[in-house]
Order: C-alpha cells, then structure tokens, then sequence
C-alpha cells in the first residue's frame, strides 16, 4: 500500500507538503480567504440571505472540520466546497421557512404575541414606574396585600397565613390599597400629563 502525503498549496497555488510548519491556523486561512469566501456568498446566495451570517457558518465548518483538510486539493477549492454546501442548506431551509409561514401565516400571526414597538415598549416602561412609585407611597400594610394579591395571585388565604392578618382583614385591606392606588395613580397623571 502506498503512503500518501499530503499536500497544501502556497500562495502561488502549486502543492508542497504538509509540516507541522506549514499548517495555517483558522485565523491564518479567515484572513487570507474571507474576502473571497464572502464573495462567493454574495453570488451563490442572492440579496435574500444575510452575508455576514452566512460567512460565520462557513467558517465554523472550517474550524469543526479543519482536520479533515489533507491537501490533496487547493485550499480555495476545499473552501468554496463548504460555501457551496452552506448556501446551499441555508437556500433550502429558507425556502422551507417561506413555505411553512405561507402555510400557517394565520395561526401564527394569532398565536404570536405582537412584538412591541420601541414606542409601545416605553410607554410600558413609565407606567410600571409610575405604578411602582404610587405603591410605594401606600402604607406598608395595604402595599404588600396588593402585592401579594394582584402581582403575585395570591387568594385571601393565602395572603392570611403568608402574613398573620385575618382573611377579611386581608380583603379590608386589599380593597383600601386598590382606592388608595387609584388616586395616587390619577394625582400623577395630573401632574404629568
């Protein structure tokens, strides 16, 4: 049986000997190779893929699969193999992704909570601020039974044995930081409209 050895092209393209030498490092090959890798991206994918992304796959199969490199074939050629299978895997299940959201579009869209604007996300924001300052200046009392019964679920009960109060003192109590809350809320509405 014959001994093969393996072989790596130089920056001329012609083939030498793999040493320990002359072995590139991932960092090596991503430098001298990626502005051709993502060329080759750019064509064999299209607009419809994200480029950047696309070349981080391809280079996290180089890096898994770097071993697997003999040099039997240029280093460009084992490159553009992987770019090739890449797009390509990525070309397929797009089209799958497009085909299924075409398909359950609806239940999605019902199913799917709207993403909130930046607006909308703000707006939530200042009112968790706003009812967190009003329930600050609550008794402490009448603040931890509507804690406990509105933020946190809590029945009468449980709020009972939690905190040592008669149930209908808890009720009394929550019914009183519900009013409270409420005009403390409207108070600053009014002062910041």
């Amino acid at each position: 049986m014959r001994e093969i050895t393996p072989t790596m092209s130089d920056a001329n393209g012609r083939s030498a000997a793999v040493t320990p030498e002359t072995v590139e490092t991932i960092e090596e090959i991503y430098d001298r190779h990626a502005p051709q890798v993502e060329r080759w991206v750019r064509r064999l994918a299209g607009p419809r893929l994200d480029p950047e992304d696309l070349l981080h796959d391809i280079f996290l199969v180089v890096l898994r699969q770097r071993h697997e490199f003999r040099g039997e074939a240029k280093m460009t050629t084992w490159l553009f193999r992987i770019t090739q299978q890449v797009v390509r895997w990525r070309r397929r299940n797009d089209v799958h992704r497009r085909w299924l959201w075409r398909q359950h579009r609806q239940d999605l869209a019902e199913a799917w909570p709207g993403v909130p604007t930046p607006i909308e996300e703000i707006d939530r924001c200042e009112q968790q601020l706003r009812l967190y300052a009003a329930l600050d200046r609550l008794p402490e009392k009448y603040r931890t039974a509507l804690v406990l019964f509105a933020l946190e679920g809590m029945s009468g009960e449980e709020i009972s044995a939690l905190t040592g109060a008669d149930v209908r003192t808890v009720w009394v109590r929550v019914h009183r930081a519900r009013a409270k809350l409420a005009d403390l809320l409207v108070a600053g509405k009014e002062r910041n409209p």
